[in-house]
């Protein structure tokens, strides 16, 4: 989406632009006192808050929020999802309660399905301008978050559904061999651009990396712990309550330092994409709007339709 378009929503709903936040502070010490607040008393209750597509809850004693993703049928990655996601998280970045954020499906048997394919097949220029913004939005601003951020992977997630998870901190996916997740662009005729490809070998090393996105592989839950695509494996049932005990571990952490570490694992590959934005925009305009792949995109339509029906 157009960055301005993008401000006045975030004004909207109250949440600042990343350009003008506050200076940060350590969460593990406790927010500084505001002009609003008494110092030594508790903080006020916080929202929760819930759009069309992502719910999102916030419990103030641990300062950990559940975003849930609630888009039927398949969490598929929207225009106007990945909009309520970038405000979402921003909202909790900018909430002094807030410290981490499990990110979850409010849906059974599926996280998400990835980008949605109706946005990008039979739209203009100035839509897919406007879309591949919202998506570098949405991975600029997780990958980028000082929040920690935990994937509890309660279902399949391929393709845009395994980037989103791949750009959180830690990864755990419910031990179903029904289960699937990978970036498989490369069956529908897509590339993945290079900002997904550098987040996938950062997790998964060159050369599986290299493999699985030439066949555009989607690996089965068992296969994905294997190659390190996610750290851990659990049973559906104990998936939640093991996501909460991992935040619980790394929330233990003074929360400056692991910030100023994590910006320093990932800056040079946020700031790949940032220097590279438009140039990203134009290349992906360029890509989707061939003939050959509009084509391939209406015949994986058709064949969505074939199976619903």
């Amino acid at each position: 989406m157009a960055a301005a378009t993008l401000v006045r929503r975030l004004g909207r709903s109250g949440v600042l632009p990343l350009c003008c936040r506050p200076p940060a502070w350590d969460r593990a010490r406790g927010p500084p006192p505001s002009p609003l607040q008494p110092p030594g008393l508790p903080l006020a209750p916080c929202r929760s808050f819930s759009n069309n597509k992502i719910q999102v809850e916030l419990d103030e004693s641990s300062g950990v929020a559940m975003m849930k993703f609630k888009s039927p049928p398949v969490n598929s990655l929207s225009l106007e999802f990945l909009t309520e996601f970038s405000i979402s998280l921003e909202k909790l970045e900018n909430d002094r309660a807030c410290r981490g954020v499990i990110i979850t499906s409010a849906l059974p048997k599926i996280f998400s399905s990835g980008l949605d394919i109706t946005e990008m097949c039979g739209k203009s220029v100035e839509h897919y301008s406007e879309f591949w913004r919202a998506v570098q939005e949405l991975w600029l601003r997780l990958y980028g978050s000082n929040l920690v951020t935990v994937a509890a992977v309660n279902g399949s997630s391929p393709a845009g559904g395994c980037l989103v998870a791949l750009s959180c901190d830690y990864r755990i996916m419910a031990d179903n061999p029904k289960f699937s997740i990978g970036l498989n662009e490369a069956q529908l005729g897509i590339v993945a651009p290079f900002w997904f490809k550098d987040t996938f070998v950062n997790i998964v090393g060159h050369r599986i990396a290299e493999r699985s996105l030439q066949l555009g592989s989607l690996h089965p839950a068992p296969e994905a712990h294997r190659l390190g695509l996610v750290d851990e494996l659990v049973p559906e049932e104990k998936l939640m309550e093991k996501a909460a005990a991992v935040m619980a571990q790394w929330l233990a952490l003074p929360d400056h330092a692991r910030q100023l570490t994590k910006t320093m694992m990932r800056k040079a590959v946020l700031d790949r994409l940032v220097a590279h934005r438009e140039e990203d925009i134009k290349n992906f305009i360029t890509f989707i709007s061939k003939e050959s792949i509009q084509k391939s995109l209406r015949m994986y339509m058709e064949m969505l339709k074939k199976k619903k029906s």
